[in-house]
């Protein structure tokens, strides 16, 4: 398993991946940056900007992220229609779905890291041109990285939904459709109780006041989330032709 994790992470070094995982976490630390200068002082909270940077991911940034590199990852096969030889290796065939999906969690993971730590950046910079904008009260690290961290939690459903699409068609239209489709319907949607069931909305109620949504998004986003990813990689290696 660990050859095949290695050879998939060398494919995606080779490929976009990099500027993508790059590019999501950097957008919202230019818009916080930006956002913090317009403002007059004294400077935001650290809460509040900390809590704006990981509404931003959970909300938007995350599922166009997954919906992008989910896509990127199967291209890597169905371009050059190298599936025939890649199951035709002495390998088992689950261990090549496996390590397609353990590495687009990886990458998410590291890009939810990127989030708090370039948010923190953008903040820092932009007191360095205006000190007298410097965000006041505590800044609580830890606690926004657990948040974080339960986002990427509950985006488990999500990522399994986007990526099991682009494995299972040749075409990058049908991923990009449902994945389009989804975070439409969940920014339309935001207000609806009933959006705690929607895979797409399932992260941002991650940071709901509400107890119930949290429970309930955390619990269906990772648990049916695991489900859905053991269910991707049987179906995908029973498969003759994809």
């Amino acid at each position: 398993m660990l050859a095949v994790l290695s050879v998939e992470a060398r494919k995606l070094n080779r490929s976009l991946a990099l500027v993508l995982a790059t590019a999501a976490p950097s957008l919202i630390a230019v818009f916080l940056f930006f956002n913090i200068l317009r403002g007059k002082p004294p400077g935001p909270p650290w809460e509040m900007l900390m809590q704006s940077s990981a509404g931003i991911w959970a909300f938007f940034m995350l599922p166009m992220s997954v919906t992008a590199l989910t896509a990127l990852v199967a291209h890597m096969e169905h371009g050059p229609k190298s599936w025939d030889h890649l199951r035709a290796l002495p390998v088992s065939r689950w261990k090549l779905y496996a390590a397609k999906a353990l590495c687009v969690l990886a990458i998410v993971a590291a890009m939810s890291a990127a989030v708090l730590g370039m948010a923190w950046l953008s903040a820092t910079a932009a007191t360095a041109i205006k000190p007298e904008l410097a965000p006041t009260g505590p800044l609580d690290l830890m606690h926004h990285a657990r948040t974080l961290t339960m986002i990427l939690g509950a985006s488990l459903l999500l990522i399994a939904i986007q990526l099991w699409t682009a494995l299972r068609f040749s075409s990058f239209v049908p991923g990009l459709a449902v994945g389009i489709g989804g975070t439409f319907f969940a920014v339309v949607a935001t207000s609806a109780k009933q959006g705690v069931f929607l895979p797409w909305q399932m992260p941002v109620n991650m940071m709901a006041s509400e107890a119930w949504r949290v429970q309930t998004a955390l619990a269906l986003g990772g648990g049916l989330g695991l489900v859905a990813l053991i269910a991707m990689v049987v179906h995908l290696a029973r498969r003759e032709v994809l």
